[in-house]
């Protein structure tokens, strides 16, 4: 009966052991819509276009205040109306018809926020602006309206200000706070698109940059702590580039290739090595078991044997 035993249980084990490894090869293939898939992987180097495509951390550097932008209600305004006064700026470049990242990005920011105790347009100010110099207010104020919605306050709507401008305006800010972007082609062959990194930097009320948060995902505590320092004039440090691009554009095949997907292979490579040691010690288990089952019915073979003589003897 024992060893029967460990054979159903070697047998879970294995079949678990496949479910694993079907799981970690399965997500390895991310694909959700569009153009958005794994594509042909070259190593880890970026492709030529993307060799620009970077987010070079500039703390305590001075924003140019004097840039110009439309905000979303079709007003003239500079990048400098949103600083001057004790609150700090949380500040996005995205474009708004972004089919991926920038969405991916701004929901991080929106979810976030939802668990910092801190009020946009009382505490702190929210400026994205677009890097596509086409595209217009009304866009800004759809995708501000989206966002105020999905942040669930809409009385904080002062807070968040959605710009858009023209490529002199927007690669000031963008050469000063470090963010790299380049053109590529959409699916129709038109440059239509922009390949660049996921990043959303605090500044200070001065206007100097003063922390820079990267990927899709952020911790709300790190955001609080951050937008703390940053209302006090505090830089903060440099953080690691992890995750900065989460995705790689192949302008040949026109695909989308997921990073983040080498993270979830890599663990499921740690699930099914946890599962195997699992198996290792229950295997062990079951045959020490099983030698002790044995020795104890060989000794009650034995005349005058009682049960529990082993552990008087011993």
């Amino acid at each position: 009966m024992r060893m029967k035993g460990t054979a159903k249980r070697i047998r879970r084990v294995a079949c678990a052991l496949m479910l694993a490894g079907t799981f970690a090869s399965a997500s390895a293939q991310v694909s959700s819509y569009g153009d958005k898939s794994m594509g042909d992987q070259h190593g880890d180097e970026l492709p030529q276009v993307l060799s620009k495509v970077q987010v070079a951390q500039h703390l305590n550097q001075q924003l140019p205040l004097d840039a110009a932008f439309v905000d979303d209600s079709g007003n003239a305004v500079t990048l400098g109306t949103y600083f001057g006064s004790k609150k700090p700026v949380m500040l996005s470049l995205v474009y708004y018809n972004c089919p991926m990242l920038c969405s991916e990005e701004l929901d991080g920011m929106a979810s976030a926020l939802e668990m910092v105790h801190l009020v946009p347009g009382k505490d702190f100010d929210i400026v994205v602006i677009s890097i596509d110099p086409s595209e217009t207010p009304a866009i800004a104020a759809a995708k501000k309206a989206y966002y105020v919605k999905r942040y669930g306050h809409p009385e904080t709507a002062a807070g968040w200000h959605f710009l858009t401008g023209q490529r002199p305006a927007i690669d000031a800010v963008a050469d000063a706070v470090g963010f790299g972007y380049v053109r590529v082609p959409g699916p129709d062959g038109k440059l239509s698109q922009f390949a660049h990194a996921s990043s959303i930097e605090l500044v200070t009320p001065q206007g100097r940059v003063a922390q820079y948060y990267l990927g899709v995902e952020y911790s709300p505590k790190d955001i609080l702590l951050g937008l703390i320092e940053s209302s006090g004039n505090k830089i903060g440090s440099p953080v690691a580039n992890i995750l900065t691009y989460c995705y790689h554009y192949d302008p040949q095949t026109n695909r989308h290739s997921l990073i983040v997907a080498r993270v979830v292979q890599f663990g499921g490579m740690v699930t099914v090595a946890s599962l195997g040691g699992f198996m290792f010690v229950m295997f062990r288990r079951d045959i020490r078991l099983g030698r002790d089952h044995t020795a104890q019915n060989l000794n009650s073979d034995r005349p005058g044997y009682k049960r529990g003589d082993e552990k008087q003897n011993g």
